[in-house]
């Protein structure tokens, strides 16, 4: 258990239960990770221990982030794994969450020093959560539990009363699905590469002045349009068939006036036309663009 580190003392918790949470293929939309979050600040909470990432990342596929506070101050934030407690003084148990991110590396290491420290504090039951929103498609919007079959089913009561229930067609895919997950996630990872690659080979050849990065992942790419106004371009293109989202709509600024996202999740052979009608569309609007340069944008309040 070298690589977690206790914040102190163990605390004296109740009958805990472990309830699990990674970020990752798992997390679509940060469904299973953001309840957990949505505990933490529910409730009283303790941060009781963390694992140290470097024994269990590539940090060159999770790579750490550089945030800025307040405009100036920056810190590195390295991937995370941390053991939270959680009190709960109206329910007969307490919760002891492990919140953080998929390791890459070492996971039979990494699963044992979670048990140990589980057993450490006492965790007489486990509970798993995740999402498989786009690891089968993007509309399969739905989440899953994993636990003992009487805990189960105290939670899918208690899910009745809630609210009135996911679909049972969408219900019956899941299960499906999480039969075979590691089949479903490898024939999706697959087919989005393949798609990827005949939209940017498209692109690079009908419209060379864009730019963009690919992707490691995910179903859309960002494409700069150069000198450019992307609410603007992103209307020509739906009149010429083409949906595109423009920057300024996935901006908390607005920001982003030179980009769009290209959605790639159709169909292999109607991506090639879909670049064909962007490239007419960026051909008919290029002149313009030249022709009438971009004003600055006038708010009257």
């Amino acid at each position: 258990m070298d690589s977690l580190t206790w914040e102190g003392d163990l605390p004296h918790l109740r009958s805990p239960v472990l309830v699990c949470a990674f970020r990752g293929w798992n997390d679509a939309a940060a469904a299973a990770s953001t309840a957990l979050g949505a505990i933490t600040s529910s409730f009283d909470s303790e941060l009781i221990a963390k694992v140290d990432p470097e024994d269990y990342f590539d940090f060159q596929s999770t790579r750490p982030t550089i945030v800025l506070s307040e405009g100036q101050t920056r810190r590195i934030e390295w991937p995370e794994n941390n053991l939270i407690a959680v009190r709960i003084p109206t329910a007969d148990r307490d919760l002891v969450l492990l919140d953080g991110t998929e390791p890459n590396l070492r996971w039979r290491t990494f699963s044992e020093t979670i048990a140990t420290a589980a057993d450490a504090l006492g965790v007489e039951l486990v509970i798993t959560l995740g999402s498989l929103s786009k690891i089968g498609w993007g509309g399969l919007r739905i989440g899953w539990i994993r636990a003992p079959r009487a805990d189960v089913d105290r939670l899918v009561a208690g899910k009745i009363v809630a609210d009135h229930a996911t679909s049972l067609i969408t219900q019956a895919i899941a299960t499906r699905v999480l039969e075979r997950v590691d089949e479903v996630v490898a024939f999706t990872r697959e087919a989005a590469a393949m798609r990827r690659t005949i939209v940017t080979e498209a692109l690079a050849a009908k419209v060379p002045d864009w730019e963009w990065v690919a992707p490691e992942g995910g179903l859309s790419i960002w494409v700069r349009l150069p000198d450019a106004d992307a609410v603007q371009f992103s209307r020509l293109a739906a009149r010429h068939g083409v949906i595109v989202r423009p920057g300024p709509l996935a901006s908390p600024d607005g920001g982003f006036r030179d980009h769009i996202r290209i959605a790639y999740g159709a169909d292999p052979e109607r991506l090639g036309e879909a670049v064909d009608r962007l490239a007419a569309a960026w051909a008919e609007y290029a002149p313009q663009a030249r022709r009438f340069p971009r004003t600055s944008l006038a708010v009257s309040v």
